[in-house]
Order: structure tokens, then sequence, then C-alpha cells
């Protein structure tokens, strides 16, 4: 016991003494704010310094270029966290307490919201430590920190599970900022599909009869609907049909995003080329299989009424997060040794600011208590229910779920401030939630309580054998069977399966007018023109 407790001093001891370079290392990738499968300076800067550190990095894992995995030590057990480090398109947002996008970009430019920057440095921190307490005290084992970019599209993990990345593993430590602070229960993350439709016209010439038309010319004849009317005609066709795809019971949702068309044409040509992307998240696959019938379904017809053929590019399938009470009880232990986040003045003062910015009377704790304090996982399971029914064992969508199928995992949740609404509904506007993501005095706090709860589950997991073997125990009770089992859900995408990096997703750009979003930077406003 004297040893364990010597190796969990270490860790926590490493954290502290290396939280200042940490902290600006989380400031870094949130200012390179960076979007989904186009993190390549948060990937760089994440592969460099772990490389420093003495870890093996392989760089553009599962054929994604802004993926790695990286991994110290030999033999068992083999422990794993992941970092994330993927923003938003249309969330930028300056450290300061009033709305002010980052200057010299569009405005809907990316910033991070959860924020992952966040996420990603206390993973780091917590595999630093554990590996630097591992390293000292001669304990025997693997830590593997997984680089997974794009999260906001459920992207990197389902590739890495189906290309065999997760085989091996036993166990999986991993966190949420959130606005409290516990240990997800047995109410785990449920399915997110995503996938992009496509239309061509590839032979509109072909749309009538030329022999039809008195006059030879193209211009005369009738136009071929085309790519973009194929796109109109999906949208609303599905907006139309949700009543087809499942009751409106539980929580399930299904949204879309234009990616771009073909080009606009000049007289009488079609658009040629349309894409839109749905993504939709329920608590169960079959649901998710259900959806996706009605959607198959919707673009057929679509591209039959336009003249038009009709593609699919899957761009992710996860799966649905399964519990493990060991590992959430282990986690909940630690997360009470290290305590809940406090908060200086300097965060105090900034809500406040934003408070009175927004015309509101300023609070002497601006942010919500619950982030000032522990919640029990039960308080929290009891909390997330309340508002499901019984049948309902999923709820919302996140690709951490996919660790779940290869290895016992704990998703623990690390606060974050929020603030504190001055009346029941009242919400804030986002650019105070993503303001706060970047300022470290507001963020700090919940990440290193992250960190070193994180790296005493590790620590713990690699020093005692029992309780792992009883994680492990009860992980192949719950997947029917463990890998391989007759219960257990593979991955869903084929091993085989290119990862999408090559579609139309936002980036920064680089032109003669110097390093733009994809849309180009206005000169006023948000570029949109005079109010209709």
């Amino acid at each position: 016991m004297q040893d364990q407790d010597a190796t969990r001093a270490h860790a926590l001891d490493w954290i502290a003494a290396n939280q200042g370079r940490l902290s600006a290392f989380n400031a870094r990738i949130w200012s390179h704010a960076e979007p989904a499968w186009r993190e390549y300076r948060s990937a760089r800067d994440y592969v460099e310094l772990l490389r420093a550190e003495g870890f093996s990095v392989e760089e553009g894992s599962g054929g994604m270029p802004t993926a790695f995995v990286a991994s110290w030590g030999q033999g068992g057990p083999v422990l794993a966290s992941f970092s994330e480090y993927d923003a938003v398109p249309g969330n930028s947002q300056q450290v300061v307490p009033y709305q002010a996008p980052r200057e010299g970009l569009h405005p809907y430019a990316a910033g991070h919201t959860d924020p992952h920057s966040v996420l990603g440095t206390a993973a780091l921190a917590a595999i630093l430590g554990a590996r630097a307490a591992m390293q000292a005290h001669g304990v025997a084992g693997t830590l593997k920190l997984f680089g997974e970019p794009a999260e906001k599209v459920c992207g990197s993990k389902p590739i890495h599970a189906a290309k065999g990345y997760y085989d091996g593993l036993d166990a999986a430590v991993v966190w949420h900022p959130w606005p409290s602070n516990t240990i997800t229960g047995e109410t785990h993350f449920g399915a997110y599909w995503s996938a992009v439709i496509s239309f061509e016209a590839d032979t509109p010439e072909q749309w009538i009869d030329p022999t039809l038309v008195p006059i030879e010319g193209a211009h005369a004849a009738a136009r071929c609907p085309g790519a973009l009317d194929a796109l109109c005609l999906m949208y609303t066709t599905t907006k139309y049909t949700k009543e087809a795809m499942f009751p409106h019971a539980g929580s399930w949702t299904l949204n879309e995003f234009v990616l771009g068309d073909g080009g606009a044409t000049s007289d009488n040509l079609p658009p040629r080329f349309s894409q839109i992307q749905y993504s939709w998240r329920s608590s169960s696959l079959g649901i998710q299989e259900q959806i996706w019938r009605v959607l198959a379904n919707n673009a057929r017809h679509a591209a039959a009424s336009t003249g038009c053929r009709a593609f699919v590019r899957w761009v992710t399938k996860t799966r649905v997060g399964v519990p493990n009470t060991v590992m959430t009880d282990l986690t909940w232990k630690n997360l009470q040794a290290v305590g809940a986040p406090t908060y200086a003045e300097e965060a105090l003062e900034f809500g406040r600011a934003m408070q009175r910015n927004l015309g509101l009377e300023p609070m002497p704790d601006p942010f919500i208590a619950e982030v000032s304090k522990l919640t029990p996982p039960e308080a929290n399971e009891a909390r997330l229910r309340a508002g499901l029914p019984s049948w309902q064992k999923h709820l919302s969508a996140d690709d951490y779920v996919e660790f779940c199928w290869h290895a016992p995992t704990v998703r623990l949740l690390a606060a974050r401030p929020r603030l504190r609404p001055p009346s029941r509904g009242y919400a804030y506007p986002n650019w105070a939630y993503n303001a706060l993501g970047g300022l470290p005095a507001a963020v700090d706090p919940g990440l290193f309580v992250a960190a070193k709860t994180m790296a005493l589950t590790l620590v713990d997991l690699a020093t005692q054998p029992a309780v792992l073997a009883a994680a492990q125990a009860e992980f192949r009770e719950r997947t029917g069977g463990g890998i391989g089992g007759p219960g257990w859900v593979g991955p869903l995408l084929p091993r085989d399966f290119a990862p999408p990096v090559d579609l139309r997703w936002p980036e920064y750009v680089t032109t003669a007018r110097g390093e733009e979003w994809c849309i180009p930077t206005p000169h006023a406003g948000t570029g949109a023109g005079e109010p209709l």
C-alpha cells in the first residue's frame, strides 16, 4: 500500500509541477481553432510534445492525416486515453467579455465550444503524469494516448476501431468537460451516424428528346432539373418524412448541412453536382437503421425525379456506450480524493464583466453552483433518467462509445464554468460560453481536476490487478461475452474504410490576400449586404 500511495502521489506531483506549461499548451491549441479533419497545427503540437517526452508516435494513424497514436512502456496492462482538438465552424470568439470574433477572418470562422482544447490537454496531462509515476516506481505496463480528430462529426474513433487500433487494450479512461463534476453511470451516450448524399446530373442533355424542339440549340431546350433541384427535393422530402422514421418518443435527432454544389452556371445549363450531409443520433442501432432506410429511399426518389444519380459517402457510424460499474466506482473515489475545482477572482470577475456587458446585474459568484462541487454518480444518473422513458438506455451521442466495446471504459465529467442565469429560462449567448473556454483562469481548474483524477485511475489500474480483472469481467458480461462473443457488437465501418478527409469540410486557406477562413474575409460584418 505504501508503494501504491507513493506512486499515486508521484503522478499528482508531476502534474502540479508541470501545470504552467500544460496550461500554455492548452491555450495554444485553443488559439489554433482548427475544425474537423483540418487540425494540422494541433496534431503537430501533440506529436512534437509526446516525442519529446519519450513516447513513440504513429502519425496519420488509420489513414487520417491529423490522427496519431502515442505509446510508452511495454507489456501489460495496456491502458488508454484520448485527446480531441477540433473546433466548430461559426463559433469564432476572442478571450474578452463581449462578443468579438477573431480579427482578420470571417466572423463565422471556427472556435472551440466544449472546448476540445481542454479535453485533449487534460488527457495528455493524465497520461504524462501516470507515465512519470510508473517510470519512477518501476510499474509495468503500456500507456497509449490516441489523437482523435473530427469528434464533432464523431469521425476518427470508429475508424481507429475498424482498423484494429483498439485491439489489445485492457482499459480506457476518458473524460469530457461538463457543467458538473461526476462520473457517467448506467446511462451512456448513444449512436451517431452521418452520411453525405451526392447528386450528379451527368447527362442533362438527355432530359428531353431534342427532335421535339423545332429550333436547334441547347438554349431552346427544356432545362434539366439538375443536381441543385435534387438537393432541394431531398431536403424537403426528408422534412416531410421525419414522421416515418421513428415516433416522437425518447430522444433522437436528425440534422443536415449543405456542403456545396457543383457551381452556378450561366444561361440554361443545370448545376451538375450537389452534396448534403445528414447526421442522426439515437439510443439504438435499430433506430439508426430505420432512419437510414428512409433517407436512402428519399435520395433515390429525388434523383429519379430530377435526371440525376444519387451516391452516398459514409462519414461515420458509432455504436452505443457500455457502462462499467467497477471503473465508475474507482474513478469516483479518485475524483473525491482530488476534489472539486475552485475559481480565482480573475475568472469570477471575467464572468461578472460578461454579465455587465449583457445588461445584467453582476453576481458575487457568476458561475453555477455545480461546477464547484462534486455530484455523486447516482445523483447524476437520476438527473439524466428523470427526462427519459424507462426503455431508453442511451442519450445523445459521442464517439468515445467506440472504446466501450474493446475494453472496460470509464467516462469522467469535470467542470468547465457556465454563467449563472439571472432567472429561470434565461439563456446566455454562445459567445459568452466560448470566451470562457479560452480563459486559463476559468478552464484550468477543471482541466487539472480531470488530469489528476484520470492519472490516479490509470495508476490504480496498473498497480491493482484485482480491480482491473473485476472491470474486465464486468466488460465481458455487459458486452455479451467480450470481444468476439455472441453478443459483442463489432465496428460498424469496414476495415478498409477510406477516411472521408477529402470531402468539402471547411478550413483555413491561404490566398493572395493572406490567411483566411474558407469564406473570404468581408469588408464589414459577415459580408451579407443590406437588410431586406
